[in-house]
């Protein structure tokens, strides 16, 4: 059958009957009014008391039930907070009451999360209410749990932590509304380094007495009163940027349960004979006077000298041996020289003896395949006290170790010449230099680049020195570790290629340096025990060198007991002892970070709630200097790994893909950028501009348009706003759409027009599909999903479409309601679906919104459901419609037809009688939308009959929309007959001229044959695009003058 409809026929349609809501008094719809219930807070929702807004109690299931039943039955369509709501207020803010653009400033934000901590929103307690977000009660569901990675006290916001807290917060705020408890467990590391060395400097520059002069005891309370006025900087800098952590849980790694937690790890390890003290290869950083972490070393390429020079044989001066070196002065350090033992040229030397030449030691000459004989001269010293490599080799060869240096890095009497002891060690590098050259043992200077370690903190040249440490025997708590990720599965690392770099980390590990020359941090807990105060105090001159006599102990009482218990002491009064000056690394009290800052070693709730926690995210620069040290010490102390999943994120580097630091200009401070553009946008960039493992580029234009997407969000609530106080009676609220799961018959019965269908069944889509992004931890789809959907389907098109229902001139009241019962849902959705990474915003105008005035803060309410129904044929019908509007506003623009002028006598032609049925009632939305007087649907054979007469004559241009469908567009009112003729003719004019010089350059041999071949070519190309622009602009001319 063939009809033809237009828009005036389909003012007509109706909904086949009332959409009924959850109103709790006598009226079953909200009514709209101008007079803001947030009148004194146009900025700051209103401060509700905890266990209203956010306890987690606020919905019931009885009061939802009896709403239900007074507002009547109802279909079933999606659901965005479930079978469950509060009563409904009976006042409402209008559109006219919000601001003009959301507004982001500090004052703003900061009065929110206030609100927010205020009400107890954070807590784990505030979500662990049933959870109706779909068709089952979450009410068992497990806590997810992340326990931060405590940022240093002494530190200020960067890119880095900005990063962990949008995606850390994004998992909380996500699984929070999924309705799992979520604890985000916050707080701060003690950072012996930095935190010394921030007090050093702060009373140098006060001019007051030093660390040494003030004494232990006196520094110490120093750096806890820095602490006090100084240390929650950093804490408050991620408020800012919305972090939604249990504050109230907050924990420092020098706190009492925190300390307790770090001296009993010490004392289990130490007697499963794990811990021990020993002789070994460390970082020193001679600014700090410590044994630094590989972490804490950084290495730059730098300009230096590579030195050469001849080492005597066998007293022999006519025999010698070249060696290069960019360190001459260690030579007082070497004690053997290397040869590889394929190497030819030297086997002859191999078992005699070389001579340091400044101070007369004999050392050997041996063969080992660390030489690489293609490198330099196939000779190398080896100074096993002061080279990585070296050490190696020396062991492997049972050499001696000589340290030459003293902790300042002079030089100390091992070298063996008193005019270099107490020479600094860049001083002696000249010295020694000068002296081989006066020798006639130099032989060559020469510029040369290399890697050179330097002390993170202390900036200075980092020297490698066998020192006497303390240090954790890795490899058997590596095994459980390992196993945890590669064999039982326990614990999963995205993205999955980090595997085997932990593999590999943990497979070759090596024994783990604990112990710090440091005053500030968790102080070792031995306890050396002496006969006497004499012998005490002699051997604390030497800081306990050799010493072999001590216990493990919480305290001096406790030492003096084990002393006296292991026949160390005569009895415990009798006991002398001193403990241990050094203080354990800052990475040892982080490794129990997951489990320490739960209670452990006691048994308490949160650890039998919260334990093992559910994810660790951080970045993927430190998977093993801290992660996989978290996996060994959980698995060791708790018998389980800490985390089931471990998430590595990349480096934020500027635009260009650089790393940001101070010398390139290049860094962005993260509180600038909020004070400009806001939390949000900062968020939600850096969540959705990254993937697993990957750096990302922050660029500032796109933080700028995410701004923009805040306000174009706002904008919308305010548009919905408007609408619904142009619904007569008020409108119901998303909760009452439905209250589970639906059909298509009964989202049609509901919905009769296809706009509304389309936009609920689209935001039903997006929960999905958003919903499974998050599952599997792809947080940059799961935000671009929500903004595909708010962006492209419900503002510029389901939000354009609307319009028509509020413009009917015959004032049809139930399209007008329908509309904007499915503009609210989508809204709803939206905000909840951003939420995650925009708390701001949504948040804000979430708590405007009339409906919502009852109801918990959004973070707390409940994910939209994942089984909302979803009419495909719907979204596929108003797909064509949309690619019939696409196709039109294409012939507009390329005819230049005046924005504001409206089309007469357009038709859209469609074979499907279906698709016609469903799109005749939207005609009046293709007119809007395309800016057209009147659009006329021709539908089935009449269609295919009408589209091929207009194709044949020169009056009509036909647009052809997809197979079965197109539209026709009268010429005669799509352009001005003269003025497009003008037009066109001059485009032939200017377009032949240009033909015409290329033509002339061709066609002169001076070009063609002078010219290199890629211009003449690039001549001709465009010479033929011309010719084929001209030809097109001819046949349009003749076009337009048969109109």
């Amino acid at each position: 059958m063939a009809s033809s409809l237009n828009a005036t026929t389909m003012a007509s349609s109706s909904l086949s009957r009332r959409i009924r809501g959850l109103g709790g008094h006598n009226s079953s719809f909200i009514r709209w009014h101008s007079t803001s219930m947030f009148a004194a807070h146009l900025y700051v929702p209103m401060l509700q008391s905890t266990s209203h807004r956010c306890s987690g109690q606020a919905m019931s299931s009885s009061s939802s039930a009896a709403a239900a039943t007074r507002g009547g039955a109802r279909r079933r369509i999606g659901t965005v907070m479930g079978a469950t709501t509060t009563g409904t207020p009976t006042t409402a803010t209008s559109a006219e009451d919000l601001p003009k653009n959301f507004n982001q400033s500090g004052d703003a934000e900061t009065a929110l999360y206030a609100t927010w901590e205020a009400e107890g929103c954070f807590r784990p307690e505030a979500n662990s209410a049933s959870n109706p977000s779909s068709s089952t009660t979450t009410a068992n569901l497990p806590p997810f749990t992340i326990p931060m990675p405590p940022p240093n006290v002494t530190g200020r916001l960067h890119m880095g932590h900005a990063m962990f807290v949008a995606l850390q917060d994004v998992m909380a705020r996500y699984r929070r509304m999924r309705g799992h408890p979520t604890l985000w467990l916050p707080g701060t590391d003690h950072a012996g380094i930095a935190t010394q060395l921030v007090v050093e400097k702060d009373l140098a520059a006060q001019g007051e007495p030093g660390r040494t002069e003030m004494g232990r005891e006196a520094f110490t309370e120093r750096v806890w009163s820095w602490k006090q006025q100084y240390g929650s900087a950093i804490t408050s800098q991620m408020r800012r940027l919305g972090a939604s952590c249990d504050w109230s849980r907050e924990r420092f790694t020098l706190d009492e349960g925190l300390s307790d937690a770090v001296y009993e790890a010490f004392l289990r390890l130490h007697n499963d004979d794990l811990i021990y003290r020993d002789s070994y290869m460390v970082n020193w950083s001679v600014s700090l006077q410590t044994a630094v972490s590989d972490l804490e070393v950084e290495y730059a390429e730098e300009n230096g000298s590579m030195y050469t020079f001849r080492y005597p044989v066998d007293d022999d001066t006519t025999k010698h041996v070249e060696v290069a070196t960019t360190r001459p002065e260690t030579i007082f350090g070497d004690t053997a020289v290397a040869v590889n033992p394929n190497d030819e040229r030297y086997s002859h030397l191999v078992g005699k003896e070389a001579v340091i030449p400044l101070n007369g030691r004999r050392i050997p000459i041996i063969a080992d395949e660390y030489v690489d004989m293609e490198f330099g001269t196939g000779v190398v010293k080896i100074t096993p006290g002061h080279d990585i490599n070296d050490y190696e080799v020396g062991r492997r060869n049972k050499l001696p170790i000589v340290n030459i240096y003293n902790n300042d890095a002079t030089l100390n009497a091992n070298c063996g010449n008193d005019k270099f002891v107490g020479m600094e060690r860049f001083d002696a590098r000249k010295a020694v230099w000068k002296e081989l050259e006066t020798l006639d043992l130099a032989i060559e200077r020469k510029d040369h680049v290399s890697r050179i370690p330097r002390s993170q903190r202390g900036g200075d040249v980092i020297e490698p020195i066998v020192s006497e440490q303390w240090f954790v025997r890795a490899a058997p708590l590596a095994e459980p570790a390992l196993a945890a990720v590669t064999e039982t599965k326990e614990t999963e690392i995205i993205p999955e290629r980090y595997n085997k770099i932990y593999e590999g980390w943990l497979t070759e590990i090596k024994d783990w340096c604990i112990s710090r020359q440091l005053w500030w941090g968790h102080r070792i807990p031995v306890y050396y025990v002496f006969d006497s105060e004499d012998a005490a105090n002699d051997a604390e001159k030497s800081k306990f060198s050799g010493c072999t006599a001590y216990v493990v102990a919480r305290s001096e009482d406790e030492a003096k007991e084990k002393a006296a218990e292991k026949d160390l002491a005569a009895s415990a009064e009798a006991a002398v002892v001193r403990q241990d000056p050094d203080v354990l690394d800052t990475w040892f009290s982080s490794a129990l970070w997951p489990f320490s800052t739960l209670g452990w070693p006691n048994e308490t709730p949160d650890l039998e709630k919260f334990y093992p926690t559910t994810m660790m995210e951080t970045g993927h620069d430190i998977l093993f200097f801290w992660v996989a040290r978290m996996m060994m010490m959980g698995c060791y102390l708790t018998g389980r790994p800490p985390f089931k999943t471990i998430y590595l994120h990349g480096l934020v580097r500027d635009e260009k893909g650089r790393k940001m630091s101070k010398s390139l200009g290049n860094v962005t401070d993260p509180i600038d950028t909020i004070e400009e553009f806001g939390a949000d946008a900062l968020r939600y960039t850096l969540a959705t501009g990254t993937t697993p493992g990957n750096d990302v580029n922050l660029n500032p234009d796109k933080v700028k348009t995410n701004y923009q997407l805040t306000n174009k969000i706002w904008n919308a609530g305010k548009y919905v706003l408007f609408r619904g106080g142009q619904v007569d009676g008020g409108i119901p609220p998303p909760p009452s759409l439905a209250a589970g799961v639906a059909d298509v018959d009964a989202m049609r019965e509901e919905f009769p027009r296809l706009s509304e269908r389309y936009i609920v069944s689209a935001a039903n889509d997006a929960v999905r599909r958003s919903t499974d992004a998050h599952e599997r931890y792809d947080f940059g789809e799961a935000g671009r999903i929500a903004y595909e959907f708010f962006y492209n389907e419900f503002a510029d098109w389901y939000i354009e479409a609307s319009k028509t229902r509020f413009l009917d001139a015959t004032g049809d009241a139930e399209s007008a309601r329908s509309a904007a019962a499915a503009m609210t849902f989508a809204l709803d959705v939206s905000l909840r679906l951003f939420h995650p990474f925009m708390p701001f915003v949504t948040e804000d105008l979430h708590s405007r919104l009339p409906w919502n005035a009852e109801s918990p803060r959004l973070m707390n309410t409940h994910w939209p459901a994942t089984d909302g129904v979803v009419d495909t044929e719907a979204m596929e019908q108003f797909s064509a419609l949309q690619e019939v509007v696409k196709a039109i506003r294409n012939a507009r623009a390329e005819y230049n037809v005046d924005p504001n002028k409206k089309l007469t006598g357009a038709k859209v032609l469609v074979d499907s009688e279906t698709l016609a049925n469903a799109m005749a009632p939207e005609a009046d939305v293709m007119a809007l939308l395309c800016k057209l007087e009147n659009v006329e649907l021709v539908i089935g054979k009449e269609a295919s009959a009408e589209a091929a007469s207009a194709a044949g004559s020169s009056g009509d241009l036909v647009l052809i929309v997809r197979d079965g469908m197109s539209a026709t567009l009268p010429l005669s009112d799509l352009v001005d007959k003269d003025k497009e003729m003008d037009r066109i003719t001059k485009r032939i004019a200017k377009a032949t001229k240009e033909r015409d010089g290329l033509a002339g350059r061709l066609n002169s041999p001076k070009f063609v044959d002078k010219a290199p071949a890629n211009v003449v070519e690039k001549a001709r190309e465009e010479k033929r695009e011309l010719d084929e622009v001209i030809a097109s602009l001819e046949a349009r001319l003749k076009e337009v003058e048969a109109m």
